[in-house]
Protein backbone atom coordinates (compact mmCIF):
# COMPACT_ATOMS: atom_id res chain seq x y z
CA UNK A 1 0.00 0.00 0.00
CA UNK A 2 1.59 3.62 -1.05
CA UNK A 3 -0.13 5.27 2.29
CA UNK A 4 0.95 2.70 3.99
CA UNK A 5 4.56 2.66 3.09
CA UNK A 6 5.31 6.92 3.22
CA UNK A 7 4.28 6.29 6.45
CA UNK A 8 6.76 3.96 7.66
CA UNK A 9 9.43 6.24 5.69
CA UNK A 10 8.40 8.90 7.78
CA UNK A 11 8.34 6.98 11.20
CA UNK A 12 11.73 5.23 10.55
CA UNK A 13 13.26 8.72 9.83
CA UNK A 14 11.96 10.11 12.78
CA UNK A 15 12.59 7.53 15.58
CA UNK A 16 15.75 7.22 14.02
CA UNK A 17 16.52 10.61 15.35
CA UNK A 18 15.86 9.10 19.30
CA UNK A 19 18.47 7.98 20.98
CA UNK A 20 17.88 4.85 23.50
CA UNK A 21 16.36 5.47 26.72
CA UNK A 22 16.78 2.40 28.49
CA UNK A 23 14.93 1.25 31.60
CA UNK A 24 13.14 4.03 33.16
CA UNK A 25 9.77 5.26 35.52
CA UNK A 26 6.67 6.55 33.78
CA UNK A 27 6.00 9.38 37.21
CA UNK A 28 3.42 11.69 38.16
CA UNK A 29 5.19 15.16 39.32
CA UNK A 30 3.17 15.36 42.78
CA UNK A 31 2.43 11.85 43.64
CA UNK A 32 4.81 10.96 45.07
CA UNK A 33 6.45 13.80 45.15
CA UNK A 34 9.14 13.09 42.08
CA UNK A 35 12.46 14.69 43.19
CA UNK A 36 12.43 12.89 46.60
CA UNK A 37 11.03 10.15 45.14
CA UNK A 38 14.65 10.22 42.99
CA UNK A 39 16.53 10.98 45.71
CA UNK A 40 15.37 8.11 47.61
CA UNK A 41 15.90 6.32 44.73
CA UNK A 42 19.70 7.14 44.59
CA UNK A 43 19.94 6.06 48.16
CA UNK A 44 18.61 2.26 47.55
CA UNK A 45 20.76 3.06 44.46
CA UNK A 46 18.39 1.82 41.86
CA UNK A 47 17.86 4.77 39.97
CA UNK A 48 16.00 5.18 36.59
CA UNK A 49 18.17 6.17 33.02
CA UNK A 50 15.11 8.18 31.70
CA UNK A 51 11.61 9.86 33.22
CA UNK A 52 8.54 10.08 31.52
CA UNK A 53 6.47 12.68 33.37
CA UNK A 54 3.08 12.94 33.45
CA UNK A 55 1.02 15.76 32.65
CA UNK A 56 1.71 18.77 34.98
CA UNK A 57 1.96 22.78 34.89
CA UNK A 58 4.93 24.29 33.09
CA UNK A 59 5.99 25.47 36.51
CA UNK A 60 6.82 22.09 37.84
CA UNK A 61 7.79 20.73 34.67
CA UNK A 62 10.48 23.71 34.81
CA UNK A 63 11.36 22.43 38.06
CA UNK A 64 11.76 19.12 37.23
CA UNK A 65 14.10 20.38 34.21
CA UNK A 66 15.94 21.96 36.35
CA UNK A 67 16.71 19.64 39.03
CA UNK A 68 18.08 16.66 36.85
CA UNK A 69 19.70 15.71 33.71
CA UNK A 70 17.59 12.74 33.12
CA UNK A 71 15.89 12.55 29.61
CA UNK A 72 12.24 13.51 30.12
CA UNK A 73 9.92 12.33 27.48
CA UNK A 74 6.21 12.87 27.83
CA UNK A 75 2.95 11.87 29.16
CA UNK A 76 0.65 13.91 27.77
CA UNK A 77 -3.09 13.94 28.85
CA UNK A 78 -6.02 16.15 27.63
CA UNK A 79 -5.62 15.69 24.43
CA UNK A 80 -8.29 13.46 22.67
CA UNK A 81 -7.07 12.26 19.61
CA UNK A 82 -9.81 9.57 19.53
CA UNK A 83 -12.81 12.08 19.04
CA UNK A 84 -14.03 13.47 15.62
CA UNK A 85 -14.27 17.26 15.03
CA UNK A 86 -10.69 18.07 16.79
CA UNK A 87 -9.79 20.01 13.23
CA UNK A 88 -12.52 22.85 13.40
CA UNK A 89 -12.20 23.00 17.47
CA UNK A 90 -10.07 25.44 19.17
CA UNK A 91 -9.74 23.49 22.48
CA UNK A 92 -8.24 20.59 20.87
CA UNK A 93 -5.58 23.28 18.89
CA UNK A 94 -5.31 25.20 21.80
CA UNK A 95 -4.19 21.98 24.06
CA UNK A 96 -2.21 20.67 21.10
CA UNK A 97 0.04 23.97 21.17
CA UNK A 98 0.25 23.85 25.07
CA UNK A 99 1.50 20.24 24.84
CA UNK A 100 3.95 21.35 22.30
CA UNK A 101 5.04 23.88 24.71
CA UNK A 102 5.63 21.38 27.34
CA UNK A 103 7.73 19.34 25.45
CA UNK A 104 9.72 21.73 24.53
CA UNK A 105 10.79 23.22 27.96
CA UNK A 106 11.16 19.12 28.96
CA UNK A 107 13.21 19.03 25.68
CA UNK A 108 10.96 15.71 25.20
CA UNK A 109 12.24 12.94 22.74
CA UNK A 110 8.22 11.73 22.43
CA UNK A 111 4.56 12.62 23.58
CA UNK A 112 2.92 9.60 24.75
CA UNK A 113 -1.28 9.45 24.78
CA UNK A 114 -3.78 7.05 25.34
CA UNK A 115 -5.76 6.05 22.14
CA UNK A 116 -8.81 7.05 24.48
CA UNK A 117 -10.77 9.84 26.18
CA UNK A 118 -12.14 10.79 29.00
CA UNK A 119 -14.90 13.40 27.20
CA UNK A 120 -17.54 11.99 24.77
CA UNK A 121 -20.24 13.69 22.64
CA UNK A 122 -20.73 15.49 25.96
CA UNK A 123 -20.38 13.64 28.79
CA UNK A 124 -17.36 13.02 31.14
CA UNK A 125 -15.83 10.17 32.46
CA UNK A 126 -12.98 10.12 35.60
CA UNK A 127 -10.85 7.51 33.95
CA UNK A 128 -10.16 6.37 30.30
CA UNK A 129 -12.53 5.07 28.07
CA UNK A 130 -11.11 3.25 25.12
CA UNK A 131 -12.50 4.03 21.55
CA UNK A 132 -14.82 2.53 19.45
CA UNK A 133 -12.89 -0.24 17.39
CA UNK A 134 -14.11 0.74 14.08
CA UNK A 135 -12.33 1.60 10.53
CA UNK A 136 -14.41 5.25 10.86
CA UNK A 137 -12.57 5.43 14.25
CA UNK A 138 -9.25 4.98 13.32
CA UNK A 139 -9.34 7.01 10.49
CA UNK A 140 -10.06 9.79 12.49
CA UNK A 141 -7.63 8.78 14.85
CA UNK A 142 -4.54 8.87 12.32
CA UNK A 143 -5.89 12.14 11.12
CA UNK A 144 -5.87 13.65 14.55
CA UNK A 145 -2.47 12.53 15.33
CA UNK A 146 -1.13 13.84 11.98
CA UNK A 147 -2.82 17.22 12.90
CA UNK A 148 -0.90 17.16 15.96
CA UNK A 149 2.90 15.62 14.64
CA UNK A 150 2.19 19.05 12.38
CA UNK A 151 1.91 20.77 15.63
CA UNK A 152 5.11 19.68 16.73
CA UNK A 153 7.13 19.88 13.80
CA UNK A 154 5.92 23.58 14.03
CA UNK A 155 6.41 24.85 16.88
CA UNK A 156 8.91 22.23 18.52
CA UNK A 157 12.79 22.66 17.76
CA UNK A 158 14.85 20.22 19.65
CA UNK A 159 18.71 19.69 19.29
CA UNK A 160 20.09 18.67 16.44
CA UNK A 161 16.50 20.08 14.68
CA UNK A 162 14.37 17.08 15.72
CA UNK A 163 10.82 17.60 16.93
CA UNK A 164 9.19 15.52 19.22
CA UNK A 165 7.58 12.12 17.95
CA UNK A 166 3.78 11.44 18.86
CA UNK A 167 3.23 8.34 20.47
CA UNK A 168 0.17 6.64 20.88
CA UNK A 169 -0.32 3.99 23.24
CA UNK A 170 -3.06 0.88 23.29
CA UNK A 171 -6.07 2.08 26.37
CA UNK A 172 -6.72 -0.96 29.06
CA UNK A 173 -10.34 -2.16 28.97
CA UNK A 174 -12.63 -1.50 32.17
CA UNK A 175 -15.02 -4.35 32.04
CA UNK A 176 -15.73 -4.06 28.06
CA UNK A 177 -14.64 -3.53 24.56
CA UNK A 178 -16.82 -2.18 21.48
CA UNK A 179 -16.54 -1.98 17.52
CA UNK A 180 -15.82 -4.22 14.97
CA UNK A 181 -11.89 -4.16 14.28
CA UNK A 182 -9.98 -6.56 16.05
CA UNK A 183 -7.42 -4.25 18.65
CA UNK A 184 -4.17 -5.04 16.73
CA UNK A 185 -6.05 -4.62 13.24
CA UNK A 186 -7.46 -0.83 14.76
CA UNK A 187 -3.81 0.55 15.15
CA UNK A 188 -2.68 -1.38 11.71
CA UNK A 189 -4.70 0.83 10.38
CA UNK A 190 -3.99 3.54 12.47
CA UNK A 191 -0.16 3.11 11.54
CA UNK A 192 -0.88 2.76 7.64
CA UNK A 193 -2.12 6.48 7.77
CA UNK A 194 0.48 8.08 9.91
CA UNK A 195 3.90 7.87 11.06
CA UNK A 196 3.75 8.02 14.48
CA UNK A 197 5.32 5.14 17.15
CA UNK A 198 3.34 3.29 19.68
CA UNK A 199 3.25 2.83 23.61
CA UNK A 200 2.50 -1.04 24.36
CA UNK A 201 0.90 -1.64 27.80
CA UNK A 202 1.72 -4.99 28.82
CA UNK A 203 -0.80 -4.47 32.12
CA UNK A 204 -3.30 -2.97 29.50
CA UNK A 205 -2.77 -5.66 27.05
CA UNK A 206 -4.02 -8.32 30.07
CA UNK A 207 -7.29 -6.22 30.20
CA UNK A 208 -7.58 -7.28 26.53
CA UNK A 209 -6.99 -11.21 27.28
CA UNK A 210 -9.64 -10.58 29.87
CA UNK A 211 -12.52 -8.19 28.98
CA UNK A 212 -12.47 -9.28 25.05
CA UNK A 213 -13.57 -12.68 26.48
CA UNK A 214 -10.29 -14.41 24.97
CA UNK A 215 -9.86 -15.42 28.10
CA UNK A 216 -12.24 -18.21 27.87
CA UNK A 217 -10.98 -20.20 25.10
CA UNK A 218 -7.19 -19.68 24.65
CA UNK A 219 -4.32 -19.94 27.07
CA UNK A 220 -2.75 -16.60 27.69
CA UNK A 221 0.68 -16.81 26.01
CA UNK A 222 -1.14 -18.14 23.51
CA UNK A 223 -3.66 -15.32 22.60
CA UNK A 224 -0.35 -13.06 23.00
CA UNK A 225 1.26 -14.46 20.09
CA UNK A 226 -1.96 -14.30 17.80
CA UNK A 227 -2.09 -10.65 18.94
CA UNK A 228 1.55 -9.44 18.48
CA UNK A 229 1.64 -11.36 14.66
CA UNK A 230 -1.07 -8.84 13.84
CA UNK A 231 -0.52 -5.63 16.03
CA UNK A 232 2.27 -3.69 14.82
CA UNK A 233 4.90 -4.39 16.90
CA UNK A 234 7.46 -2.91 14.26
CA UNK A 235 6.20 0.55 15.30
CA UNK A 236 6.60 0.35 19.36
CA UNK A 237 8.87 2.80 20.76
CA UNK A 238 8.17 2.15 24.26
CA UNK A 239 6.54 -0.23 26.52
CA UNK A 240 4.70 0.40 30.04
CA UNK A 241 4.32 -2.06 32.53
CA UNK A 242 2.22 -1.09 35.51
CA UNK A 243 -0.05 -2.80 38.21
CA UNK A 244 -3.40 -4.46 38.24
CA UNK A 245 -5.85 -5.03 40.59
CA UNK A 246 -9.05 -5.37 41.75
CA UNK A 247 -11.05 -1.74 41.78
CA UNK A 248 -11.98 0.10 45.01
CA UNK A 249 -16.04 -0.06 43.80
CA UNK A 250 -15.64 -4.08 44.21
CA UNK A 251 -13.87 -4.63 46.74
CA UNK A 252 -15.64 -6.56 49.73
CA UNK A 253 -17.82 -8.47 46.76
CA UNK A 254 -17.18 -11.72 45.66
CA UNK A 255 -15.72 -9.80 42.56
CA UNK A 256 -12.70 -10.44 42.65
CA UNK A 257 -13.31 -13.61 40.52
CA UNK A 258 -15.35 -13.59 38.02
CA UNK A 259 -18.34 -15.12 38.59
CA UNK A 260 -16.70 -17.67 41.27
CA UNK A 261 -14.92 -20.45 40.78
CA UNK A 262 -11.42 -21.17 40.75
CA UNK A 263 -11.20 -20.91 37.01
CA UNK A 264 -12.08 -17.74 36.89
CA UNK A 265 -9.30 -14.80 36.14
CA UNK A 266 -9.50 -11.81 38.71
CA UNK A 267 -11.60 -8.40 37.22
CA UNK A 268 -8.54 -6.72 37.40
CA UNK A 269 -8.38 -3.02 36.22
CA UNK A 270 -4.96 -0.99 35.15
CA UNK A 271 -4.04 0.57 38.95
CA UNK A 272 -0.83 2.58 38.92
CA UNK A 273 -0.34 2.33 42.85
CA UNK A 274 -0.92 -1.72 42.72
CA UNK A 275 2.11 -3.91 42.97
CA UNK A 276 2.81 -5.83 39.22
CA UNK A 277 1.50 -9.15 39.42
CA UNK A 278 4.21 -11.74 38.13
CA UNK A 279 2.01 -12.74 34.85
CA UNK A 280 3.07 -9.88 33.77
CA UNK A 281 6.86 -9.71 33.57
CA UNK A 282 5.65 -13.00 31.88
CA UNK A 283 3.79 -11.49 29.65
CA UNK A 284 6.96 -8.83 29.08
CA UNK A 285 9.40 -11.67 28.34
CA UNK A 286 7.22 -13.35 25.57
CA UNK A 287 6.59 -9.86 24.04
CA UNK A 288 10.99 -9.48 24.15
CA UNK A 289 11.40 -12.84 22.14
CA UNK A 290 8.65 -11.65 18.94
CA UNK A 291 11.51 -10.04 16.99
CA UNK A 292 9.87 -7.31 15.65
CA UNK A 293 11.10 -4.79 18.06
CA UNK A 294 13.72 -2.99 16.12
CA UNK A 295 12.47 0.39 16.91
CA UNK A 296 12.03 0.19 20.65
CA UNK A 297 13.63 3.12 23.04
CA UNK A 298 12.57 2.56 26.40
CA UNK A 299 10.76 0.61 29.06
CA UNK A 300 9.05 1.79 32.20
CA UNK A 301 7.35 1.00 35.27
CA UNK A 302 4.36 2.90 35.62
CA UNK A 303 4.52 4.43 39.06
CA UNK A 304 2.19 7.47 39.75
CA UNK A 305 0.43 6.96 43.02
CA UNK A 306 2.99 3.80 44.13
CA UNK A 307 4.36 4.25 47.40
CA UNK A 308 7.78 5.03 47.28
CA UNK A 309 9.20 1.91 49.00
CA UNK A 310 7.39 -0.83 46.24
CA UNK A 311 8.50 1.63 43.56
CA UNK A 312 12.48 1.14 44.74
CA UNK A 313 11.88 -2.72 45.25
CA UNK A 314 10.25 -3.23 41.71
CA UNK A 315 12.61 -0.95 39.67
CA UNK A 316 15.43 -3.17 41.46
CA UNK A 317 14.02 -6.37 40.23
CA UNK A 318 13.02 -4.60 36.88
CA UNK A 319 16.71 -3.35 36.09
CA UNK A 320 18.30 -6.36 37.05
CA UNK A 321 15.58 -8.80 34.88
CA UNK A 322 15.74 -6.31 32.35
CA UNK A 323 19.26 -5.09 31.45
CA UNK A 324 20.41 -6.90 28.85
CA UNK A 325 17.48 -5.77 26.53
CA UNK A 326 19.72 -2.60 25.68
CA UNK A 327 23.05 -3.91 26.57
CA UNK A 328 22.63 -4.59 22.47
CA UNK A 329 22.15 -1.42 20.15
CA UNK A 330 18.50 -1.78 19.98
CA UNK A 331 18.18 0.94 17.57
CA UNK A 332 19.38 -1.75 15.04
CA UNK A 333 16.39 -0.62 12.24
CA UNK A 334 15.82 -1.26 9.10
CA UNK A 335 18.13 1.76 7.30
CA UNK A 336 15.90 4.56 6.41
CA UNK A 337 17.57 4.99 3.12
CA UNK A 338 16.00 1.39 2.50
CA UNK A 339 12.71 2.58 2.08
CA UNK A 340 12.88 4.65 -0.67
CA UNK A 341 10.84 8.18 -0.36
CA UNK A 342 7.89 8.60 -2.35
CA UNK A 343 6.77 11.63 -4.40
CA UNK A 344 3.28 11.10 -4.61
CA UNK A 345 -0.03 13.07 -4.17
CA UNK A 346 -1.14 10.93 -0.66
CA UNK A 347 -4.64 10.53 -0.26
CA UNK A 348 -6.57 9.91 3.07
CA UNK A 349 -9.25 7.47 3.43
CA UNK A 350 -11.01 10.24 6.43
CA UNK A 351 -10.64 13.40 3.42
CA UNK A 352 -13.49 11.29 1.33
CA UNK A 353 -16.59 12.93 2.28
CA UNK A 354 -15.16 13.52 5.86
CA UNK A 355 -17.80 15.79 7.14
CA UNK A 356 -20.33 12.60 6.60
CA UNK A 357 -18.00 10.80 8.12
CA UNK A 358 -17.09 12.78 10.76
CA UNK A 359 -20.94 13.41 11.83
CA UNK A 360 -21.45 9.81 11.79
CA UNK A 361 -18.47 8.67 14.30
CA UNK A 362 -20.27 11.18 16.70
CA UNK A 363 -23.20 10.30 16.64
CA UNK A 364 -21.77 6.27 17.47
CA UNK A 365 -19.60 8.28 19.87
CA UNK A 366 -22.81 9.47 21.72
CA UNK A 367 -24.47 6.31 21.77
CA UNK A 368 -21.37 4.79 22.96
CA UNK A 369 -21.53 7.09 26.22
CA UNK A 370 -25.09 6.40 26.47
CA UNK A 371 -24.39 2.78 26.46
CA UNK A 372 -21.60 3.09 28.91
CA UNK A 373 -23.70 5.38 31.69
CA UNK A 374 -26.58 3.27 31.53
CA UNK A 375 -28.94 5.38 29.21
CA UNK A 376 -28.80 3.18 26.40
CA UNK A 377 -29.01 -0.84 25.56
CA UNK A 378 -25.67 -2.02 24.14
CA UNK A 379 -27.53 -3.25 20.49
CA UNK A 380 -26.34 -2.41 17.34
CA UNK A 381 -23.30 -3.48 15.19
CA UNK A 382 -20.88 -1.88 17.76
CA UNK A 383 -21.88 -3.82 20.38
CA UNK A 384 -22.86 -7.26 18.68
CA UNK A 385 -19.81 -7.34 16.33
CA UNK A 386 -17.72 -10.86 16.98
CA UNK A 387 -14.96 -8.25 18.43
CA UNK A 388 -16.99 -6.44 21.12
CA UNK A 389 -18.20 -8.04 24.35
CA UNK A 390 -20.00 -6.52 26.94
CA UNK A 391 -20.32 -9.59 29.18
CA UNK A 392 -18.82 -7.35 32.05
CA UNK A 393 -20.33 -4.03 30.99
CA UNK A 394 -23.11 -4.19 34.16
CA UNK A 395 -20.08 -4.08 36.38
CA UNK A 396 -19.00 -0.89 34.72
CA UNK A 397 -22.19 0.70 34.91
CA UNK A 398 -23.62 -0.02 38.37
CA UNK A 399 -20.29 -0.55 40.35
CA UNK A 400 -17.18 1.26 38.87
CA UNK A 401 -18.93 4.25 36.92
CA UNK A 402 -21.13 5.52 40.30
CA UNK A 403 -17.83 5.43 42.52
CA UNK A 404 -15.96 7.37 39.75
CA UNK A 405 -18.53 10.24 40.02
CA UNK A 406 -18.74 10.03 43.65
CA UNK A 407 -15.81 9.30 44.84
CA UNK A 408 -12.72 9.01 42.19
CA UNK A 409 -10.25 12.17 41.71
CA UNK A 410 -12.48 13.98 44.50
CA UNK A 411 -14.49 12.41 46.94
CA UNK A 412 -17.42 14.75 47.07
CA UNK A 413 -18.61 14.50 50.90
CA UNK A 414 -15.10 15.31 51.06
CA UNK A 415 -15.06 18.44 48.52
CA UNK A 416 -18.75 19.37 49.74
CA UNK A 417 -18.88 18.48 53.83
CA UNK A 418 -21.56 21.60 54.49
CA UNK A 419 -23.57 20.96 51.30
CA UNK A 420 -23.61 17.18 51.71
CA UNK A 421 -24.69 16.91 54.94
CA UNK A 422 -27.48 19.86 54.61
CA UNK A 423 -28.73 17.60 51.58
CA UNK A 424 -28.96 14.49 54.08
CA UNK A 425 -31.22 16.76 56.33
CA UNK A 426 -33.05 17.08 53.76
CA UNK A 427 -33.46 13.43 52.62
CA UNK A 428 -31.61 14.01 49.59
CA UNK A 429 -29.23 10.89 48.58
CA UNK A 430 -26.11 11.28 46.91
CA UNK A 431 -26.50 8.34 44.32
CA UNK A 432 -29.20 11.10 42.64
CA UNK A 433 -25.97 12.93 41.72
CA UNK A 434 -24.89 9.90 39.49
CA UNK A 435 -27.83 10.19 37.35
CA UNK A 436 -27.65 13.92 37.37
CA UNK A 437 -24.26 13.63 35.97
CA UNK A 438 -25.78 11.64 32.70
CA UNK A 439 -28.90 13.03 31.92
CA UNK A 440 -27.46 15.24 29.60
CA UNK A 441 -24.48 16.49 27.79
CA UNK A 442 -22.47 19.03 29.51
CA UNK A 443 -19.56 20.40 26.62
CA UNK A 444 -16.19 21.13 28.06
CA UNK A 445 -14.91 24.80 27.27
CA UNK A 446 -11.44 24.77 29.02
CA UNK A 447 -8.74 21.90 29.19
CA UNK A 448 -10.27 19.17 31.20
CA UNK A 449 -9.45 18.49 34.47
CA UNK A 450 -11.78 15.59 36.56
CA UNK A 451 -11.78 17.89 39.43
CA UNK A 452 -12.51 20.90 37.93
CA UNK A 453 -16.17 19.21 36.27
CA UNK A 454 -17.06 17.95 39.46
CA UNK A 455 -17.14 21.10 41.20
CA UNK A 456 -19.49 22.64 38.28
CA UNK A 457 -21.57 19.68 38.11
CA UNK A 458 -21.95 19.30 41.49
CA UNK A 459 -23.20 23.17 41.94
CA UNK A 460 -25.32 22.59 39.14
CA UNK A 461 -27.29 19.30 40.86
CA UNK A 462 -27.77 21.27 44.16
CA UNK A 463 -29.67 24.13 42.32
CA UNK A 464 -31.69 21.46 40.45
CA UNK A 465 -32.21 19.57 43.22
CA UNK A 466 -31.95 21.89 46.57
CA UNK A 467 -32.36 25.80 45.11
CA UNK A 468 -32.02 26.58 48.84
CA UNK A 469 -28.60 25.40 49.34
CA UNK A 470 -27.31 26.93 46.09
CA UNK A 471 -25.52 29.80 48.24
CA UNK A 472 -23.63 27.21 50.21
CA UNK A 473 -22.48 24.47 47.39
CA UNK A 474 -21.25 27.76 45.38
CA UNK A 475 -19.50 29.01 48.77
CA UNK A 476 -17.89 25.91 49.00
CA UNK A 477 -16.76 25.59 45.18
CA UNK A 478 -14.91 28.56 45.57
CA UNK A 479 -12.92 27.39 48.33
CA UNK A 480 -12.31 24.51 46.19
CA UNK A 481 -11.09 26.44 43.35
CA UNK A 482 -9.09 28.91 45.25
CA UNK A 483 -7.36 25.87 47.00
CA UNK A 484 -7.10 23.67 43.97
CA UNK A 485 -5.51 26.70 41.70
CA UNK A 486 -2.45 27.42 44.51
CA UNK A 487 -1.92 23.94 45.14
CA UNK A 488 -1.21 23.55 41.42
CA UNK A 489 0.46 27.21 40.87
CA UNK A 490 2.35 26.67 43.78
CA UNK A 491 6.19 25.97 42.90
CA UNK A 492 7.95 22.09 43.19
CA UNK A 493 9.51 21.81 46.79
CA UNK A 494 12.53 19.83 46.23
CA UNK A 495 15.52 19.28 47.18
CA UNK A 496 18.32 18.11 44.35
CA UNK A 497 19.07 14.49 44.11
CA UNK A 498 22.69 15.27 43.94
CA UNK A 499 22.78 13.92 40.53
Amino acid sequence: MTLSRAMDHDFLDRVARIPVQGLGLSVDVYSPDLLSLLADLTRRQAFPMYLEVFHATSSALAAVRRQTDLSLPYHGEGLWVTQPGAETDPLFQEEARALASHLALLRSAWSNHECATKHIAGYSFGTYLPPLYTAASADIVAQNIRAVQAIFDQCVSLPGGNSPLFLLEMPPLTYFVAGSLSIPAYFRRVTDQTACGLVLDVGHLWTVYRYSGVWRTQPILQFLDDFLQEFPVERVVEIHVAGLAVHESLKGEVAALAHGGENCLPRWTDAHAAPIPSVLFEMLDRILRCGRLQQLRGMALEVDTKAPDLIADELAVFLERYQCVFDVDVSRSTAVDAIAPLSVNLRYPAEDNALAKSQALAEAYDRYARVVSGGAEPSGPDWTAAMACCDDLEWYRTEYLPYEILHWGGDIEAMFPETCRALESQRLALDRFVSFWFCRPHPVTRSYDFFDVKIDRFVEFVSDVAVDLTPLAQREAAELRQAYQAANAGPLQIASTGR
